[in-house]
């Protein structure tokens, strides 16, 4: 006997016995058979009354082939034949044609209209294929992995394609500003860990013989930086540029199981969802974890940590690699949302956070460290120092609130650097997708072109570094300022050009309009 999966929870058939064949080539088992009339009876569709007992699909079904057919009823249970009805059933078998279409009609309605009223749907008029994204939960079919030996496979990671750590950056270059020693860490560290992605698939004979069996550790990331730096961004544009899924989280909405919020594993079901529901995608993603200095130890407290301590113990496993049962298409578990198993071996994790007050940690460990003398180095001096953060050791993080086998786990840690004045100018008009960039799009698609003039970008940066957010004031000070403009130029089918100076950025006067020449 071949083995079958139900469409539903996909079990086997060894694991759930026999399967009931649906139309539409579907195949349920008798939980999910139950369940889903459960479910279709809750609707009040025709058909589906509070008649149907809960034992109704619970009877054997083996001599029916476990297919569905029309209940007998005992007035058609069949009679012994005789040579008197064989005589008579030959004598009236040509008036049984003639009539036969007609009565075959009647007999329909009469049968439809005698289930309903003893709420037992007659099977055979329901197109379970109407009901496919119903029992499927609306959501498309998981793209398992293909049974094939490990010789077989094909791995989905080339070493050949993995660009290397100079070319990663140059490609963020053209994306993020500044950032120089992010950058290279980070393009070291995401080529090693996709080397170690792609070594997996490799054959015996690629390796010397001392080396084949030597398995490479998984390296996550932890970053630390200021907020409005760009960390999220990184991230966002790592992924795009190697074309894997990326799931994004944010710790403070993470709970320990069992409490409202959001399940430490529901992170793995958004990379799954990213993934398009293909299994072997999503276990070579990233799944970055923001706010993660959220996580840390509450201080004095008499109550549960349900958000701290505790979600750390709770992600030991992910960052480790285990095999997590993942919800499709849903953050819950329940009856009728079926399960994937996705392995975390090989998803990359990568967290960031703004980590305030951490600098006052690192200033008190470097205090403690300093000597006595005429060539000591003065207390102070480090109150003054911006890369502050960039001298980071584990022991900081670990007093900071965060246990050893959590930091354990996150080996690799750099620091991003607060954006300054000339900085905040470059991001406005040098990454390949600048802001600035954006706005002349929006005013060419109404064949308007928009110019900026150097002084107005560096008074926007200016606004933007006093509001001490980052990369994020941008936004919303050059939507200020382009707002009456983007409302007023399309009444004016003959503007052709508009500079913004500084003078309207300082409100003394407006922008510089020129009309089409004709």
């Amino acid at each position: 006997m071949n083995e079958e999966f139900c469409s539903i929870c996909h079990r086997s058939s060894k694991d759930v016995g026999s399967l009931i064949h649906m139309p539409g080539n579907m195949n349920l088992c008798h939980d999910c058979m139950q369940s889903t009339v459960n479910s279709l009876s809750s609707m009040n569709i025709p058909g589906f009354g509070s008649g149907i007992k809960p034992d109704f699909f619970s009877a054997d079904l083996s001599k029916t082939g476990n297919s569905f057919v029309n209940p007998v009823t005992s007035s058609d249970t069949a009679k012994p034949k005789t040579d008197e009805t064989v005589k008579e059933a030959a004598e009236n078998e040509e008036g049984d044609k003639s009539d036969k279409e007609s009565n075959d009609k009647e007999a329909d309605s009469k049968s439809n209209t005698k289930n309903n009223n003893y709420g037992i749907p007659n099977i055979s008029f329901l197109n379970m294929s109407d009901f496919q994204n119903l029992l499927n939960g609306g959501r498309s079919r998981v793209k398992k992995k293909k049974n094939v030996p490990d010789e077989e496979r094909v791995p989905l990671i080339n070493i050949k394609d993995i660009p290397e750590p100079h070319k990663l950056k140059a490609m963020l270059d053209e994306y993020v500003v500044g950032q120089e020693h992010a950058k290279r860490i980070v393009s070291v560290g995401v080529y090693n860990h996709y080397k170690r992605v792609a070594s997996q698939g490799m054959k015996k004979e690629q390796f010397d013989d001392d080396l084949f069996d030597i398995e490479i550790e998984k390296s996550n990331m932890l970053m630390i930086g200021p907020t409005g730096c760009g960390k999220t961004y990184l991230v966002k544009t790592l992924a795009k540029l190697l074309d894997v899924p990326l799931a994004i989280a944010d710790a403070t909405s993470l709970t320990e199981a069992g409490y409202i919020g959001d399940d430490i594993e529901s992170v793995v079901g958004k990379l799954l969802a990213a993934a398009d529901n293909d299994v072997e995608k999503a276990e070579i993603g990233i799944i970055y974890i923001d706010e993660i200095d959220k996580l840390a130890k509450k201080k004095d407290t008499h109550t549960r940590d349900i958000n701290g301590e505790s979600v750390q113990q709770g992600m030991l496993k992910l960052l480790e690699g285990a095999d997590i049962e993942v919800p499709v298409g849903s953050n819950s578990k329940n009856a009728m949302v079926p399960l994937e198993t996705i392995n975390t071996s090989n998803i990359l994790f990568i967290c960031g956070g703004a980590f305030p007050e951490l600098d006052e940690i690192i200033k008190q460990r470097l205090r403690k460290q300093t000597s006595i003398g005429f060539n000591a180095e003065l207390k102070d001096q480090f109150d003054k120092r911006k890369d502050i953060l960039s001298l980071v050791k584990t022991e900081d993080i670990k007093k900071y609130g965060f246990i050893p086998e959590f930091i354990g786990r996150l080996p690799i840690v750099y620091t991003m650097e607060g954006l300054t004045k000339e900085m905040l100018v470059n991001i406005l008009k040098e990454p390949k997708n600048a802001l600035i960039k954006q706005y002349k799009k929006l005013f060419a698609l109404d064949e308007v072109k928009l110019e900026f003039d150097d002084e107005a970008l560096e008074l926007i940066a200016e606004k933007a570094y006093e509001k001490d957010t980052g990369a994020r004031a941008l936004r919303s000070i050059v939507e200020e300022y382009m707002f009456d403009i983007m409302y007023e130029i399309p009444k004016d089918k003959n503007i052709g050009r508009v500079v913004i100076t500084k003078d309207y950025i300082e409100g003394k006067g407006g922008p510089l309009i020129e009309m089409r020449t004709l």
